[in-house]
């Protein structure tokens, strides 16, 4: 199941790795999600409002926590009064000027109403026969139900939970998972497969642990002994490798500190094939630098 949860992860990840880099995570949303990930799934289990969607709006709506609205009157979900408000207000401009928005004494209350806001809306009631898995119905229905005017809503929200890989609160275990694996490897994408960075002091325990993969797997997939030391920046895939590279990637010229090995893992290549492909032996020489190897 872990792997499935990395597999979704992922899918932000691949599309910015076919471009020139992947995006970069914003420490002030990190720092905002630390502090307020326990109330988002506190509020999930009482009103099943996923915590992905919670806490994404509270990053989008606030500017992690940082906006005037959020620092003045801890409203960090933009909501405005409305006719049913009886409590605290504060004047501020949005696409009106000086409009009413609520206030509250704490960023605490601000999301027990967020959830009491969604819960007791009558045009957000569609919304809660989703799973609480489902994001991105969630994020899409928030904007086709007018929560938000920007157009680009429901994509900002989706875009935000899957680079801080918001979901994983949203799953049962999900918060106590993040907890226990609070710097957790990053997932990429390479020949169409899912791979991390191997880091000093990693194990195959460690790593089985964190990704829900066997050792036996593990070792298998990428060719290692059962005695292998992790040194760190070693490429680790989660699945198994593939025959032959990508149509983007017909042949290699070797560099000074390749092996075959190494090339193999660097394409997602069977190190058995690759030696198939180039017509060499399993027990030839390392190739010198300037070779031409064929990846397919």
């Amino acid at each position: 199941m872990k792997l499935l949860r990395y597999i979704l992860i992922c899918c932000l990840v691949s599309m910015a790795c076919v471009g020139s880099a992947a995006q970069r995570r914003n420490k002030a949303y990190e720092s905002y999600i630390h502090k307020y990930r326990k109330v988002a799934v506190d509020e999930m289990h009482r009103f099943r409002i996923p915590a992905s969607i919670t806490l994404a709006q509270g990053l989008l709506e606030s500017g992690a926590g940082k906006s005037a609205l959020a620092r003045r009157s801890n409203n960090h979900f933009g909501i405005k009064c409305g006719g049913s408000w009886d409590g605290k207000t504060v004047r501020a401009n949005d696409d009106a000027p000086n409009e009413c928005f609520r206030a509250y004494d704490s960023p605490k209350d601000s999301y027990r109403d967020h959830s009491l806001f969604l819960s007791n809306g009558a045009r957000y009631a569609f919304l809660f026969r989703l799973k609480i898995t489902d994001y991105k119905g969630w994020a899409r229905g928030l904007k086709k139900a007018g929560y938000a005017t920007d157009p680009r809503y429901a994509d900002r929200l989706i875009n935000i939970i899957e680079l801080y890989d918001l979901d994983n609160y949203d799953r049962k275990g999900g918060l106590k998972w993040v907890e226990e694996f609070p710097n957790p490897h990053q997932p990429y994408l390479a020949n169409g497969m899912l791979y991390v960075i191997a880091r000093r002091g990693d194990t195959f325990k460690s790593l089985s642990k964190e990704l829900g993969i066997s050792k036996k797997k593990l070792r298998t997939y990428n060719e290692l002994p059962k005695d292998y030391q992790f040194r760190g920046g070693e490429v680790i895939y989660l699945e198994k490798k593939m025959k032959r590279a990508t149509k983007d990637n017909i042949v290699y010229v070797v560099r000074a500190g390749d092996s075959m090995y190494s090339i193999s893992q660097k394409f997602g290549i069977r190190l058995k094939n690759l030696y198939k492909l180039n017509k060499m032996d399993e027990d030839a020489p390392a190739p010198n630098v300037g070779d031409i190897l064929r990846l397919r």
